[in-house]
């Protein structure tokens, strides 16, 4: 085929002032779990995310974050969510693989670094992660 195009890997890159605000919301909420909207976009299998929002009508505690994505509004600059997970794990639940939103999902495991920040797909697979100015 002339035309087919070579599927390049996904990549996830978080802008620093959108980590630092992920990072400030996990440690305000610790030891409840927490979760947010990410806003960026995708471009060439590349998710960038630059601004954060708090869902409307969430639920948190120390076992559990979730909100109704019926209360959204459309807006497509949303493109997945973010959860922190205060036991220290930084893999998926059931619930949140099952409950996906959007492109990507982000974990962040306590004590909330740098290195805490993890990215998945709807498959539960890991994804490429990298932070940016």
């Amino acid at each position: 085929m002339l035309f087919k195009k070579e599927k390049s890997e996904r990549k996830v890159i978080i802008k620093n002032d959108a980590k630092n605000g992920i990072i400030s919301y996990c440690k305000m909420n610790h030891p409840n779990e927490m979760v947010l909207i990410l806003k960026g976009k995708t471009k060439n299998s590349v998710t960038d995310i630059d601004g954060l929002v708090i869902p409307p009508f969430n639920h948190i505690s120390s076992t559990f974050a979730g909100f109704p994505s019926s209360f959204l509004p459309l807006d497509s600059s949303y493109i997945g969510i973010v959860h922190s997970h205060s036991a220290g794990t930084e893999n998926p639940s059931v619930d949140e693989l099952n409950d996906f939103f959007g492109l990507v999902l982000i974990t962040v495991k306590s004590p909330y670094g740098d290195d805490d920040f993890f990215a998945w797909d709807s498959n539960g697979d890991t994804l490429p992660l990298d932070f940016s100015d």
